[in-house]
């Protein structure tokens, strides 16, 4: 069957789902599982056995909490039961997702200086000098470009500031739960925005949305998302990293 759109926990109750999981389980050797009515503790404790024997879809060891979000039920299941988002965004999205990977391995210089000429000019296009933080302003500025080839108004809300975008947007918001719990929620080209206290933040683009992962276009980065990096990069995170959430335009 596929994902639910919500992650499953202790005393879940559709006996459909209920039922499905535990007959994986048992498939798979990991029973037996007794049928029950309900998600209970010998169901969680055959999940967390499960969760410490397999990796996800990357390769990576699950995370054993007994919970099936996405990432483990498409480690469960296969990829085949869960249904994936809607590929597309709207026209300025889209545009904005492909004016981004162009700018992918644009690198600051010189590194860790915040400048260079292309990172010059995203800031400028939010009247933001060289030398400040600049994930906020690629993603204003690939939006930008895109409004402009297509002859529109550009709908991001112009800041270098992560969560000065997120507070002030008027696109629509996709708080964290709600994308955790529901992936199909997401499209490429929506605005991630994580939170990192005192109003500080990250933010990119979505590239597309696999299972409970997203890949992204991230300007400021490195290779391992720092939030501070040196350059424009193509990432893959966990949903459950975005602590903020997303906005669509």
């Amino acid at each position: 069957m596929n994902y639910p759109n919500r992650v499953i926990t202790l005393g879940e109750r559709d006996p459909e789902i209920v039922k499905a999981i535990q007959d994986r389980l048992n498939e798979l050797g990991l029973g037996p599982v007794p049928p029950t009515d309900n998600y209970g503790p010998k169901t969680v404790a055959t999940v967390k056995l499960f969760q410490a024997t397999h990796r996800d879809q990357n390769g990576n060891p699950l995370v054993i909490d007994g919970k099936i979000g996405a990432i483990t039920w498409t480690a469960l299941f296969g990829p085949e039961n869960f249904t994936e988002p809607n590929a597309n965004g709207d026209e300025i999205s889209m545009e904005a997702t492909n004016v981004a990977l162009s700018q992918v391995g644009v690198m600051e210089n010189p590194p860790g200086s915040n400048k260079g000429p292309e990172v010059n000019e995203y800031l400028a296009s939010v009247n933001c000098p060289p030398g400040n933080f600049w994930c906020a302003s690629f993603v204003y500025w690939s939006f930008n470009e895109a409004a402009k080839k297509l002859n529109l108004n550009n709908p991001v809300f112009k800041t270098a500031g992560c969560m000065s975008h997120w507070k002030n947007t008027k696109g629509k918001k996709i708080i964290a739960k709600d994308a955790v719990n529901n992936p199909s929620l997401l499209r490429p080209g929506q605005i991630f925005i994580i939170d990192h206290g005192g109003g500080l933040g990250h933010t990119g683009i979505l590239e597309r949305i696999e299972g409970g992962f997203i890949h992204t276009i991230e300007g400021n980065s490195n290779s391992t998302g720092s939030s501070n990096g040196i350059g424009v990069f193509q990432l893959t995170r966990k949903i459950v990293q975005i602590n903020r959430g997303f906005i669509e335009y």
